[in-house]
């Protein structure tokens, strides 16, 4: 009996030295792969196209409407919302034969072709010909209705005045304006 209980004594102490020996090299085989399994269906987009010094002229009737200058423009039209984005900022002047050029800059842009809809973010800055500005983090933009809209703080500026505003919707010649609380310094006649 002594004999049995020693032998089966050492089987068992192989077997759990076996058992012991496959799970340690089970628990040290698993790693925490969380960032690859959320990057399993994870997209990788592709653009279209990859343009440096990116220059855009736009023209009606001949004659010379707009000028868009970035360092780099990516293209993704080919997406299924598709999409032009200029990370590394933009600037567009606008011509007018009467009134002068307004010039609208940023450190980051977007174009939506489907909603038809401009994001301007970072320093957005929009100057008229008579050297008055508007300026905000954010701004966005309607060509077609030739409209500009934001929720951020922007700060409109000239000669005669400096205002703060809590938000901005704008028709393009800022005739038609709402903003929300302003604060700031004007001049005005009364009649």
């Amino acid at each position: 009996l002594d004999w049995l209980i020693s032998n089966c004594s050492s089987t068992l102490m192989i077997h759990y030295r076996f058992i012991t020996l496959l799970f340690s090299l089970y628990f040290a085989s698993c790693s925490n792969n969380y960032e690859e399994v959320k990057n399993i269906n994870k997209v990788e987009l592709v653009p279209a196209g990859l343009t440096k010094d990116f220059v855009l002229k736009y023209t009606d009737s001949a004659k010379l409407k707009a000028t868009l200058k970035s360092p780099l423009n990516i293209d993704f039209t080919n997406q299924p919302f598709p999409y032009s984005e200029f990370p590394n900022g933009l600037e567009i002047e606008f011509y007018d034969e009467i009134e002068g050029t307004t010039t609208v800059s940023s450190d980051y842009g977007i174009v939506y072709y489907q909603t038809r809809i401009v994001s301007l973010e970072g320093d957005v800055t929009i100057k008229s010909p008579d050297s008055s500005f508007v300026k905000s983090e954010q701004i966005y933009w309607d060509p077609e209705q030739e409209w500009l809209f934001s929720e951020k703080k922007v700060l409109f500026s000239s000669d005669d005045y400096t205002i703060r505003a809590k938000k901005l919707d704008a028709d393009r010649s800022f005739k038609l304006l709402k903003t929300g609380k302003l604060d700031g310094n004007f001049l005005f006649t009364e009649n």
